[in-house]
């Protein structure tokens, strides 16, 4: 059984069920900590937030698994109509960190696949420009910047938190805009 822990993130404001057309599940891969953000829209409201953890002395497979585990839990938990994870960050002086990055994205790329649910990638300076208008903000003002966007009642921990809601915030933003401008999901 996968370490899933969920946090209350829930708005503040309401909404019906029946006025969300559509639900994003917002996923910050690592392989420690993967956070996830399931959020309803057009309402913003949050129905699950949390993180998947993965023992850190196990082997990378077991490891892989225990993402897995805890990404389908979150599946299986909700209707989910997109799927939104943080693109592939390298910085040249630790490729290392790429790759291991990459293993975990393949785990919920196949997760999401396995149930027919589209999966978007979105880049971390696209969400934090989105959110802040900085595409390098800090995590601080990230967290703030979603507590207040989501009107959450405090910021949300851990920042893997933050960031999942933001990357599930910015796919719905542009998955509706790219509608109103096209006709169609590009």
């Amino acid at each position: 059984m996968a370490n899933r822990v969920t946090r209350d993130t829930r708005s503040d404001h309401g909404g019906s069920d029946a006025a969300a057309c559509f639900t994003v599940l917002g996923v910050d891969p690592g392989l420690i900590r993967t956070g996830y953000a399931v959020i309803a829209f057009p309402d913003r409201i949050v129905r699950d937030a949390g993180i998947v953890c993965s023992t850190e002395k196990h082997p990378l497979a077991d490891r892989l698994r225990e993402i897995d585990e805890g990404i389908e839990d979150v599946l299986a938990d909700h209707a989910i109509d997109l799927v939104a994870v943080e693109d592939l960050y390298a910085h040249y002086k630790h490729p290392r960190t790429a790759i291991l990055m990459g293993h975990a994205r393949g785990v919920i790329f196949l997760a999401a696949a396995k149930r027919g649910i589209e999966v978007v990638s979105v880049s971390s300076t696209a969400v934090k420009k989105s959110l802040t208008g900085n595409g390098h903000a800090g995590k601080s003002q990230m967290q703030r910047a979603i507590a207040t966007t989501l009107r959450l009642s405090r910021c949300p921990e851990p920042a893997d938190v933050a960031d999942a809601l933001a990357v599930a915030l910015c796919a719905a933003i542009g998955r509706n805009d790219s509608k109103h401008r096209t006709g169609v999901m590009t």
